[in-house]
């Protein structure tokens, strides 16, 4: 059973990743309109991969006998003025998730909770990949400089990405 300040600590975790979707998606949307396909498919990869991590931390506290509550999710932006940008704040993003994950990891030794420590070691675990794998794409991007040829050629690695649901290997 999780405490209270877990519960409630996991509820705001729900709707940061549900959040985080929204941002993606957003993204994806603006890049498809400006004709970045491949950027466009990466976000949305990305909004797939938020949802799933939001129905873990959902399902987590419902297995845990906890009340799973579903909050508001505040509005995104909808604007970039270039892949770079966008990248920017994902990696910003990223890390301020990181962030989130590692005070939740905190509240759970805190409360002695080695079974929620558990589970969010694979959280700690994909936020380092998924910092690694935006710094990847920056250092591409940096690379190119906003050469047209460059930026095409990652915008087709980028449509390349398909979605992996990490979190069902991750029982």
């Amino acid at each position: 059973m999780l405490t209270k300040k877990m519960e409630s600590a996991f509820n705001e975790q729900v709707n940061a990743e549900f959040w985080s979707a929204y941002l993606y998606l957003s993204m994806s949307a603006h890049f498809s309109s400006a004709g970045f396909p491949g950027v466009a498919n990466w976000m949305r990869i990305q909004a797939k991969e938020e949802s799933t991590h939001a129905a873990k931390f959902f399902d987590y506290i419902l297995e845990r006998d906890g009340a799973a509550i579903l909050k508001p999710i505040a509005a995104v932006e909808n604007k970039w003025e270039s892949p770079m940008s966008a990248f920017e704040e994902v990696l910003k993003h990223e890390q301020k998730v990181t962030s989130l994950i590692n005070n939740l990891m905190h509240v759970a030794v805190e409360e002695k909770d080695f079974a929620s420590q558990s589970l969010l070691k694979w959280f700690i675990d994909e936020q380092v990949e998924e910092e690694a794998n935006v710094k990847a794409i920056l250092d591409s991007l940096r690379m190119v400089q906003g050469n047209g040829n460059g930026m095409y050629m990652i915008d087709r690695e980028l449509a390349t990405r398909v979605f992996v649901d990490s979190t069902v290997a991750a029982k």
